[in-house]
Formats: structure tokens, C-alpha cells, sequence
């Protein structure tokens, strides 16, 4: 493996339906009364987005930690405590769990509580509210929809940009959502928040080669889980001048025929795949 490049990717992008979705909430978010923000639970700084406020304005605005059965919690907790010191709401949901996104709910209805008390003491009758849901591409956004309808309304699946375009969604008599697809930004400033965002399948494996993305998962555990770097892989460490050495160890580790040469690609897919099919948990690589 030639790592030479590794670390060095410039990463600069910006599909067109994400620039038209951006503008099309500009024109809709005078209408809106929540902004339901959904990030991962494992990468609570990297999967924002971070010119949010420049286009929801200053709306309530409702943070969703999905995934959070598959997140260190002492570390992502943190975070929550950063945002709710910020004014945010916060919100944990357990991927697996239907009643967790009853909380969100709950909280839009406190909201629109108050809004709708203003409204009463001017004459005004009560109003539906009108939630904007909004995150970066693949991070649950439409299986929270989904639960919160109570029924399969949106396409789910577990790759970026399913998504494609605004659509409303009548979830009861007091509440709609308007779904929007996953939002990146037109740029990545640091290489360390886009292979996050990779490890975790947000951006597509076009934009990083599967071999950094595998690296990075490596060192993270390294970093922080070291227990779970020797459980799943067979490594007690990562270093990169021993790479070659280590990916042939994982390879032996996880059955994958050497025949005198590592298959990089193989073993590369193997471990961002233990990621993406959720058998690695409680891990958290943001760290505050």
C-alpha cells in the first residue's frame, strides 16, 4: 500500500441537489416554526451542519441525536450538555427504539404551546406547527419520519442521498414536516471531519478511497478503544510506518486469503463495513 497520500486528500464538492436544496429552504423558512435538526450520536461536531443557523434563521430549533444506541454516551453526552448550554433542545434516539421519537413530539407540542398562547392573547387561532427536518445525508432523517407517521412514507436506506427533493408530511392534526434531502457544504476545512463523516457512510466512498477511511477508523479506535481495535481486528495498536504488516494481521485475524499479498481493498472494506452494519457500538469520535 502506498500511503503517502493519506492525510492529504482536498476534498471540495457540492452535488447540484444539495445547493438546490439549500435555496429552496430559503425561500420556505419563513413559514416554518421548528427546525428538527438530526445528527449521528457518534459524530455529534462533524455530522452539523455548520452555516445552519445562516439558513433556518432564528427559528426553535430541536437537535436529534440519533443513533445514540450506537455512541460512547459518557463522551456524546458532553456534547449534549455543550448544545443544551448553546439554547438547543436536545433529544436522544435509540435506533431500534419506536418510542424514543415520541420525545420529539412531545417537545415540538411545548413549543407550539407557547407559540400558540401568543396567538390567543391577540385573537389568533391556534396554528399547526410546521417542522423543517434537516441533516447531513444518511444519518435517520426518514426513519424518523417514518415513526413519527406511523407509517413508511419515506425511503429508507443505509447510504447517503436518498432523499431528493422538499416534500410535506401530514403527521397528525397538529403537526406537519417538510423533509428535505441531506445538506453538505461546499467545502470540507478539515480532513479530519470528512473522513468522520465518511467513516460513518455520510459522504460517499466515491469522495475518499476506502483505504483512508479504513485507516482513520483504525487510528480512531487506537486513539480512544483500543479494546475494541483487539476484539474486532486482532491489533493491540495502528501505527502507520507498520501498515502493511497490520492489514496483513487483520487479514489472517478475519479469514481473508493472503496468497503472498494483502488485498487492501478487501481488508479496507471489511472494516468501514463493521461501521456501516452497526457491529462496532459505543464508539464516539468527536471529542470536545
Amino acid at each position: 500500500m502506498n500511503n503517502e497520500n493519506i492525510n492529504k486528500t482536498n476534498i471540495n464538492w457540492y452535488p447540484g441537489h444539495m445547493a438546490k436544496t439549500r435555496r429552496e429552504i430559503t425561500d420556505v423558512i419563513s413559514l416554518i416554526d421548528v427546525v428538527i435538526e438530526v445528527i449521528d450520536s457518534r459524530i455529534p461536531y462533524s455530522s452539523r451542519i455548520p452555516d445552519l443557523n445562516k439558513v433556518t434563521r432564528e427559528k426553535q430549533n430541536i437537535i436529534v441525536f440519533n443513533k445514540y444506541d450506537l455512541c460512547d454516551k459518557e463522551e456524546t453526552n458532553k456534547w449534549i450538555s455543550k448544545y443544551q448550554n448553546e439554547g438547543y433542545i436536545c433529544i436522544t434516539c435509540d435506533s431500534k427504539n419506536s418510542n424514543d421519537y415520541k420525545k420529539v413530539i412531545s417537545e415540538v407540542n411545548v413549543l407550539m404551546n407557547k407559540v400558540n398562547q401568543k396567538r390567543s392573547l391577540k385573537g389568533l387561532l391556534p396554528k399547526k406547527a410546521k417542522c423543517l427536518v434537516i441533516g447531513v445525508p444518511n444519518v435517520g432523517k426518514s426513519t424518523l419520519i417514518n415513526k413519527l407517521a406511523g407509517r413508511n412514507i419515506v425511503g429508507v436506506g443505509n447510504k447517503p442521498g436518498v432523499t431528493k427533493q422538499l416534500s410535506t408530511i401530514k403527521i397528525n392534526e397538529f403537526m406537519d414536516l417538510v423533509d428535505t434531502p441531506g445538506i453538505l457544504w461546499p467545502k470540507f476545512n478539515s480532513q479530519e471531519l470528512a473522513l468522520n463523516l465518511a467513516s460513518m457512510t455520510i459522504i460517499k466512498e466515491e469522495i475518499l478511497t476506502i483505504e483512508e477511511v479504513a485507516i482513520h477508523i483504525l487510528k480512531k479506535l487506537d486513539m480512544y478503544y483500543k479494546d475494541i481495535l483487539k476484539k474486532e481486528f486482532g491489533i493491540s495498536y495502528y501505527n502507520d510506518d507498520e501498515v502493511e504488516e497490520l492489514f496483513e494481521i487483520i487479514s489472517k485475524y478475519k479469514n481473508i486469503p493472503v496468497n503472498g499479498e494483502v488485498n487492501y481493498e478487501r481488508v479496507s472494506t471489511l472494516i468501514v463495513n463493521t461501521i456501516k452494519q452497526e457491529k462496532i457500538k459505543n464508539i464516539t469520535f468527536d471529542r470536545l
